[in-house]
């Protein structure tokens, strides 16, 4: 049984001797425990830092991508070294290393396909009243998005069973932590949660500017990930609210009408018949998007039978070696 701890870093070379120290070697149930760093286009030393450190593999983007994919990089990267049991923690320490026998348990003991490290928000001093609000919101809305009951969407200290990792598809480039909670969601795998500790941090966010950038991001991740796997249903709705927009014009034409002026408020009905046209328009891409949301399932298996030859193919070469 072999665990990678894989680590995206972007300009991370004075903090990661810190976090690398912190990681166990010896956990019990596991064979063996590597570390994988994503260099993603750092302009410090990273690389020769983690190299200096004794580092087990290090793949590198030229230039940054962002962090969600140099997280599907190092799954990437993972599953080609043969991990079994993959877990993916940030390179400022502010997870607790000690926490990961904890964070793989309901793996092992073949209970989920992925785990969350709940940082429980609401107890952290050094994370403000805002902030804590913020969190539950975002936690509830993908709850409701993915159906994966999940107190901290957005922790990114979480494990990843190999079978689970093989069928995720990271495609957004701003965070992987909420498309993979929907992804999750719609794919049946059982998402588990257990409490972690985690510290502040000594510097800013590389990930967002801002809180408002943060949750702009992160509102486009939710709608796009989830419209990929639900798009009649979303445009259902988009349509729905068209056509009752466009309901209220048009009866005022028709109130307006039965009492003999209708021929002063024309525009109602003009705007009314444009917004209900639009709603119609809606359902009918919703149709389009859905059948073609067919085909991309289709592309996703066969994505996932291609990607388990190549894995099995690159460990028969491996054997032979």
């Amino acid at each position: 049984m072999k665990l990678i701890v894989q680590i995206p870093c972007f300009n991370e070379e004075e903090s990661l001797a810190r976090t690398l120290a912190d990681i166990p070697r010896e956990i019990p149930g596991i064979d063996c425990v590597e570390i994988l760093i994503i260099d993603d286009g750092s302009s410090d030393h990273t690389a020769r830092q983690a190299a200096l450190l004794g580092v087990d593999h290090i793949v590198a983007h030229k230039q940054n991508q962002g962090l969600a994919r140099a997280f599907r990089t190092g799954l990437e990267a993972s599953l080609q070294a043969g991990a079994d049991v993959i877990v993916n923690t940030d390179a400022d320490n502010q997870y607790a290393g000690s926490d990961i026998p904890r964070l793989i348990a309901p793996i092992l003991q073949g209970q989920a396909d992925m785990v969350v490290g709940d940082r429980q928000t609401r107890q952290l001093a050094h994370f403000s009243g805002l902030k804590k609000h913020l969190q539950r919101i975002g936690s509830a809305m993908v709850r409701q998005l993915s159906g994966v009951d999940m107190p901290d969407a957005v922790s990114g200290f979480r494990a990843f069973s190999r079978e689970a990792a093989i069928q995720l598809n990271i495609l957004s480039s701003f965070s992987y932590t909420i498309e993979t909670l929907i992804q999750a969601g719609k794919r049946n795998l059982t998402v588990a949660s257990v409490p972690v500790t985690t510290r502040p941090t000594e510097r800013p966010s590389r990930l967002f500017r801002s809180i408002p950038q943060f949750i702009q991001n992160s509102a486009i991740t939710m709608v796009r990930t989830y419209a990929m796997y639900k798009p009649l249903r979303v445009f259902f709705y988009i349509g729905l609210v068209l056509i009752l927009l466009g309901a209220v014009p048009i009866l005022r034409f028709l109130v307006f009408y039965l009492q003999g002026d209708g021929s002063g408020h024309i525009q109602s009905l003009l705007l009314g018949t444009m917004l209900v046209s639009m709603g119609a328009f809606t359902w009918l891409i919703g149709l389009v998007a859905d059948l073609i949301s067919f085909n991309r399932q289709l592309l996703e298996m066969t994505l996932e039978r291609v990607r388990r030859l190549e894995l099995d193919r690159s460990s028969h070469r491996s054997d032979q070696n």
